[in-house]
């Protein structure tokens, strides 16, 4: 099946997993927030051949979500870092990962799971509030479509 392009919808959902929907790119970017850099350290990580881990790291950077730095060591190799438009997307790695834990792993099953660095305490539950601070529910919530 041919992969249809939508970067010209209305819609924000559908123009943000048509650049950051494949797995390999949103794992990428979980890797570069847990603070690799180098080439080899994505690939030892996530087990993805040189060619396609090479594909999708161009493609982060020409989406500016990467940007290619010196290696911060001084040595021949370059540094892979978040831009803010990457660092961006934590909020949304964060509630997939909580989704993921929450309905994807038997009780007791061992999990990794996101902590405050300044206290080592599980992340509250992302929560959807409107602009008054009310808690939103999925009810409360709608996609206002832009005229044509």
């Amino acid at each position: 099946m041919k992969r249809t392009r939508l970067e010209n919808t209305p819609c924000p959902t559908a123009r943000a997993l048509d650049l950051i929907g494949d797995w390999w790119t949103l794992l990428i970017v979980r890797d570069a927030m847990r603070g690799m850099t180098r080439f080899s350290e994505f690939q030892r990580s996530l087990g993805a051949a040189k060619n396609i881990l090479s594909t999708r790291l161009k493609a982060l950077v020409a989406e500016e979500i990467l940007r290619v730095e010196p290696a911060s060591d001084g040595s021949a190799y370059q540094d892979y870092v978040l831009t803010d438009k990457g660092i961006a997307l934590q909020p949304i790695l964060v509630a997939l990962g909580q989704w993921g834990s929450e309905y994807l792993f038997a009780d007791g099953e061992p999990c990794t799971r996101l902590v405050d660095v300044k206290n080592r305490q599980p992340l509250r539950k992302i929560e959807l509030r409107a602009q008054d601070g009310r808690l939103l529910e999925s009810q409360d919530i709608t996609a206002v479509i832009p005229d044509a």
